[in-house]
């Protein structure tokens, strides 16, 4: 499995463990003020990078392009992120609703680079160069 494949799957555990921990504080105390938070960890932490790894596994020649190591950064970092400054946003810090704006628009960019990955055709990494024609 390419090594950027491994590297989502190990975010998206993170993410899966910081989603189940904040699902278990809401029932814990019964007040579910930070669902949305939650919600976006789960989702655009554990299952879109588990998604992602899965892409990446499966098509091992475009998890070796520099932009899918790009993607990766740019998409882990506005999630990670994006993750507390949710939740604190939530719990009514509105000092962090600009910052969410710039995250958004990061995790975005990080959505339509990974389109671009999967919509550009792959490339030839075998050469005929030197190779005696089949007869």
């Amino acid at each position: 499995m390419p090594q950027l494949a491994q590297w989502f799957f190990r975010a998206a555990v993170v993410f899966l463990i910081i989603g189940i921990m904040m699902g278990l504080q809401m029932s814990i105390s019964g007040v579910y003020n930070v669902t949305g938070a939650h919600a976006h960890t789960n989702l655009l932490g554990w299952v879109t990078s588990a998604l992602f790894g899965t892409f990446y596994a499966l098509n091992p020649a475009k998890a070796e392009l520099k932009l899918a190591r790009v993607h990766f950064w740019l998409h882990t970092v506005s999630v990670a992120i994006m993750t507390p400054s949710l939740y604190l946003a939530f719990l009514g810090y509105s000092a962090f609703e600009p910052l969410l704006g710039v995250l958004a628009i990061a995790a975005f960019a990080s959505v339509l680079l990974f389109a671009w990955i999967v919509f550009r055709p792959a490339e030839e990494k075998s050469s005929t160069r030197g190779a005696v024609p089949a007869e």
